[in-house]
């Protein structure tokens, strides 16, 4: 049994919470959401804990998270461990190793997959950081990862950042097989050759090269609803699709799929495309091809 700090209890937080607890570990949680809190302040929480402490956050990345790692930096003792299980930019996790070392905390970065659905089927989890900490922290992991050989949903990945790196092209990768899938999908449905295509995607499940846990969400969608009617085509990213272009610029790696894959998503937030109006015009103007106005 392991005693842990969890700060941040929101969707997948609060999962791995229970799951932890169910595994035999003491956690002991902080939220801003008093319904959910064990604790009234990340003091209170960094009080509730024996040193040396472990104090695993998992804040939305970004600002959110750097304040949260400075503050409990001021609150944290020499010995204690930080880890930050949130979807940060690994190069925000050098500067936060550097400004904990500082006080004698170490740190880990981690990359946690599994969504909502991780409290029963575990998290695979992408850890970046020196290896004695790794170790320390082993019991939470083996608990938070899913049943099976550990090397199949664990991974240390190499020293601080690179849990968060291998977290930002596993999500990059996500872009563009939902894409893919979603694709499909649309072209299924345009052909009307197929008459069921919530039937032909369900069977691409069992025995198919394209079987996978993302198709068996899309199947899952399919069966609350059909047509996919009740949704509109409105996708936003959470910002790992954009780092992971950027670095396979920084790179020269090409990626075309991913690249692709976040377009289409800034394509599905506009009403009415300047450029598309602008390649309407242009076919009119060259080639006489027909428009459809404003209104008609």
């Amino acid at each position: 049994m392991v005693q842990l700090g969890l700060v941040g209890l929101g969707k997948m937080g609060f999962n791995m919470r229970e799951r932890l607890r169910a595994a035999g570990h003491e956690v002991v949680g902080y939220d801003r959401n008093v319904e959910v809190s064990d604790s009234g302040s990340l003091a209170e929480l960094v009080s509730a804990l024996e040193a040396p402490r472990m104090i695993w956050v998992m804040v939305p990345a970004g600002e959110a998270t750097r304040q949260t790692v400075a503050e409990l930096g001021d609150l944290l003792s020499e010995g204690d461990l930080l880890i930050d299980g949130g979807n940060s930019r690994y190069t925000d996790d050098q500067l936060n190793a550097e400004l904990l070392a500082g006080k004698g905390v170490g740190y880990l970065d981690v990359g946690v997959s599994g969504g909502v659905w991780g409290k029963d089927n575990g998290y695979g989890l992408m850890v970046g950081g020196d290896k004695a900490n790794v170790d320390r922290a082993m019991p939470i992991f083996d608990s938070l990862r899913p049943d099976g050989p550990r090397e199949e949903g664990f991974a240390h990945a190499g020293s601080v950042g690179a849990g968060h790196y291998a977290k930002m092209v596993h999500n990059g990768i996500e872009y563009g097989l939902m894409q893919a899938y979603a694709e499909g999908f649309e072209l299924l449905e345009a052909a009307k050759v197929v008459e069921d295509v919530p039937a032909v995607i369900t069977a691409w499940q069992r025995g198919t090269v394209v079987r996978s846990w993302l198709l068996e969400l899309l199947v899952r969608a399919l069966q609350e609803d059909p047509d996919l009617d009740d949704l509109e085509g409105y996708v936003e990213d959470s910002g790992e699709g954009r780092w992971t272009l950027e670095e396979a610029i920084n790179h020269a790696v090409p990626a075309p799929v991913i690249s692709a894959a976040l377009f289409a998503r800034f394509s599905s937030r506009q009403k009415d495309s300047s450029a598309m109006r602008a390649v309407a015009a242009l076919r009119n103007q060259f080639g006489g091809h027909s428009v459809k106005k404003v209104g008609e």
